[in-house]
């Protein structure tokens, strides 16, 4: 076990450092030596390996370093660098100085030394790191045959650890373009070396297909990979990510192909409440979340939800123009922020503000759920020419809202969110229904600074926030263009 428990901040093999003056005479963190690696390791330290390379997608605090805030390692970055640099999400209810790199990403005024871009970059690594000793272990045939490996258990664990490492280049490739391809276990200085350096992005998509094709091949046909810990990566998982990936491609028919496979499967559909998905009471027991964080309170090693400790800092607070899109008397508002409570209740879990302030809350973090999936079909059928195909999924999205129970019990009254009319042909006015349905059906969930980016619209609706060309990729973080002696070089225009 404790090559694991030394294998923290994997930032390219050599790039992050323990000290900040003198990084350079420091030992890379995460580089593997000979002390370290585990030439016997145990069944349960395999097992122990792919678990572990599932931490890095939670929100629990700490997970790297101890209050690292200026290296933006506190809590995985994906609601700074997605949310609050859309035009969804304010850094906080009452604007002020507390914690000003995360204002930076609000108004485009970073540069390339800020922390967000630093802790995302080293969650992902480390989550690569992780699922790399994972791949190399259960790819070692001798190794599991002695340590008597069924098969069905090998075949999972190994699909789970490829869709990891595709999933992590996935958030890199988005957020940076081409980075540096590490793909197995480093234990030397020149290993780590040749690897600094960027790969270009198209190499990057192709390994994560080929990762994403792995998984595919590996993982049992079932909704759940076990029965016992649901939160595992799932066949379900891995398609949708593969229709993901096509979708950042712009290669539509191969979007509709993979999410009717998934329909083919027949284990998600949309819940009838759309709060089902979120609320900490239905984790596991409702129909739509295809991949999440599994956040569970007093596990040790911790594993809650720390992001709802920053809500009760007033961190996490919508802007005004996101209010403005939900329609009237739509329930998903109330679901996603109580405006009179400032409570996030998609991220509390709960209605009422419990866990608001508990840095292990149980509620999860949703990376891909059904509504997802299917207005993204509902984008791919757009792009071919199916607009009544389009118009109907996304009526699907909004029927959904409107039958969903209040909070108070009731239902919203006749009229509330209309369906589109199936007759439009006018592929713009269908786009911008399609656009509007994602914001408010997906709102904090992490997804609308990438939409904006991959429609080419970030320049029209965040210009005034500041947004220019430039922002369409984020800069690699400088400390790690600095350590690699700039082998691995910056983006354009930082």
């Amino acid at each position: 076990m404790k090559l694991f428990r030394n294998i923290f901040l994997f930032s390219v093999g050599l790039l992050l450092f323990a000290g900040c003056e003198d990084y350079l005479t420091e030992e890379p963190i995460g580089l593997l030596t000979p002390e370290q690696v585990d030439l016997d390791p145990t069944k349960t330290t395999v097992q122990y390996s792919v678990s572990s390379s599932y931490q890095l997608l939670s929100s629990t605090l700490n997970i790297i370093g101890e209050w690292s805030w200026d290296d933006g390692t506190v809590t995985r970055n994906d609601f700074i660098l997605q949310d609050i640099a859309s035009d969804d999400m304010q850094k906080k209810w009452n604007p002020d100085g507390d914690q000003a790199w995360m204002d930076e990403l609000n108004n485009f005024s970073f540069i390339a030394s800020n922390g967000g871009f630093n802790g995302q970059w080293a969650y992902d690594y480390e989550g690569i790191s992780r699922a790399n000793t994972a791949i190399d272990y259960l790819t070692n045939e001798a190794m599991m045959g002695k340590l008597n490996f069924e098969q069905a258990l090998q075949d999972r664990l190994l699909g789970e650890a490829y869709f990891l490492r595709a999933f992590y280049y996935f958030d890199l490739a988005t957020n940076f373009g081409g980075v540096p391809l590490v793909l197995k276990p480093l234990t030397s200085f020149n290993e780590a070396y040749e690897v600094a350096v960027r790969a270009p992005e198209a190499q990057v998509w192709e390994q994560i297909n080929s990762d994403l094709s792995n998984a595919r091949s590996l993982l049992p046909q079932s909704k759940y990979s076990s029965a016992e810990e649901n939160w595992r990566a799932s066949i379900g998982a891995v398609v949708a990510l593969q229709a993901k990936v096509a979708l950042f491609s712009e290669n539509w028919q191969e979007v509709i192909n993979l999410v009717e496979d998934i329909e083919t499967m027949g284990y998600y559909a949309l819940n009838d409440n759309y709060f089902d998905s979120f609320d900490v009471e239905r984790e596991f027991l409702e129909d739509e979340v295809i991949f999440c964080y599994d956040h569970e309170s007093t596990m040790v090693p911790r594993r809650g939800n720390g992001l709802c400790a920053l809500l009760g800092w007033g961190f996490v607070a919508p802007e005004t123009n996101l209010l403005e899109e939900f329609e009237e008397n739509d329930p998903r508002l109330f679901y996603t922020v109580n405006m009179e409570s400032k409570n996030v209740n998609k991220i509390l879990g709960t209605l009422n503000g419990d866990f608001k302030g508990d840095d292990d809350s149980p509620s999860n973090k949703i990376y891909i759920r059904w509504a997802d999936v299917l207005l993204w079909k509902a984008e791919a059928l757009l792009n071919i020419g199916d607009t009544e195909g389009a118009i109907g999924l996304i009526n699907s999205i909004r029927e959904r809202a409107r039958n969903s129970m209040t909070a108070e019990g009731t239902f919203p009254p006749a009229g509330t969110l209309p369906d589109r009319d199936v007759n439009e042909t006018d592929v713009s006015i269908i786009r911008n229904w399609l656009i509007h349905e994602r914001r408010v059906e997906l709102a904090f969930e992490s997804h609308r600074f990438r939409d904006l980016k991959r429609w080419g619209l970030a320049d029209e609706v965040l210009g005034e926030y500041g947004f220019q060309s430039i922002h369409y990729l984020y800069p690699i973080p400088q400390r790690d263009i600095d350590k690699s002696g700039g082998t691995i070089e910056q983006n354009d225009g930082y």
